[in-house]
């Protein structure tokens, strides 16, 4: 295949793809980039959840305490969360899974004010603005085969980075002439090229980790995660709906080993029966339910599956690749505006074209 042939046929591919996923590439890019900086758009929805009084803490029984009283029947705390510095304690509660229900067990989370523990407010994972966007980009908006669909928008957003780099490139003269301004007359056409080239790489990185997360049994040799008894969701660790040891006295003997200001606490669940305990930013100890024994807690390997999840949402990468993550969402979204303009307008020009040689053909 020739230069010209080969360019051709990438043409084709970058072309049918933008045009035919595009009302799906926007919506799923630009929640991506919303989702980056989730705690701040939570913060701007949700400000009652955020109206404290002051950063100094209570006792963390007092918390559980008065959360218990707004939860529901059958929810199980899960999790104990006290601000670093500002903002509100959160006590999440989940409800065991349901064996007719997909996806994760529904979580429940209650903001209280550190220094009254004052509800603030109560909000649930199964409704609100960011759980939108959530299944949004997760899956469309579209339960059981919506991952799936999600991730083969990511293989064509592969094909469509890659075939739009080389339609980038300069046919003649050095490559840096593709980084001008002006390579084309049209504004919109020149916004393609430029955001198109800067974008290309952290697209590839984006969409490669979008389908790493879509079809995790594809890249763990076809083993996946298994599920236990109970259907979807059954083999997810559960919270103990009663566990052997007091709050207070599991903080008692994980204070004996790691002294320090606690920022977490993880109850025991069906799978791991310990508690976990986290002081600080680098210190946790373990406790388990049953005998009381405290250790200091081992550290979790960074597994090459959470490398891929921290890598397409940000989470821990740092200011510059967040920007990175933000602008792959808000871009595609632009590079696919601008194409469906481009593509628009070279059907008038092709039309207008072909009745100019039928009117010389005629005369």
């Amino acid at each position: 295949m020739s230069r010209i042939a080969l360019r051709n046929a990438w043409f084709q591919v970058h072309k049918w793809i933008g045009l035919l996923l595009a009302v799906l590439i926007i919506p799923l890019s630009l929640s991506g980039a919303i989702l980056v900086w989730d705690e701040a758009v939570d913060r701007v929805l949700n400000p009652a959840r955020y109206a404290t009084t002051g950063p100094t803490t209570l006792d963390p029984q007092r918390y559980v305490a008065v959360a218990r009283g707004v939860l529901k029947p059958g929810e199980r705390i899960a999790s104990l969360a006290l601000p670093e510095r500002e903002g509100p304690v959160q006590v999440t509660a989940i409800t065991p899974p349901d064996p007719a229900r997909r996806g994760p067990p529904l979580r429940t989370t209650v903001y209280l004010d550190p220094p009254t523990a004052k509800i603030l407010a109560v909000g649930s994972s199964a409704s609100g603005v960011l759980r939108v966007l959530h299944n949004l980009h997760g899956n469309l908006l579209v339960p059981g085969v919506g991952r799936q669909i999600v991730g083969w928008i990511g293989v064509a957003m592969l094909l469509s980075s890659v075939s739009g780099l080389w339609l980038w490139w300069p046919t003649v003269g050095r490559w840096a002439r593709g980084l001008r301004w002006r390579r084309h007359r049209n504004t919109d056409t020149n916004l393609h090229h430029l955001f198109g080239f800067w974008i290309a790489l952290p697209l590839f990185v984006l969409s490669l980790t979008g389908v790493w997360i879509a079809f995790p049994q594809v890249f763990a040799g076809g083993g996946g995660a298994p599920r236990g008894p109970g259907g979807p969701g059954g083999g997810r660790p559960v919270a103990l709906e009663r566990p052997t040891l007091a709050l207070d006295a599991v903080l008692a003997r994980a204070g004996g080993v790691a002294p320090g200001t606690v920022s977490r606490v993880e109850w025991p669940t069906n799978r791991k029966p310990e508690w976990k305990v986290q002081l600080g930013e680098a210190k946790s100890v373990t406790v388990d339910d049953a005998t009381g024994r405290a250790k200091p807690a081992r550290a979790e390997p960074e597994t090459l599956a959470r490398t891929m999840r921290r890598l397409h949402d940000g989470t821990r990468m740092g200011f510059v690749w967040q920007l990175l993550v933000f602008l792959g969402g808000v871009l595609p979204a632009v590079l696919a505006v601008t194409g469906i303009i481009m593509w628009w307008r070279a059907r008038g020009w092709k039309a207008a074209l072909k009745a100019k040689q039928r009117a010389r053909a005629a005369a």
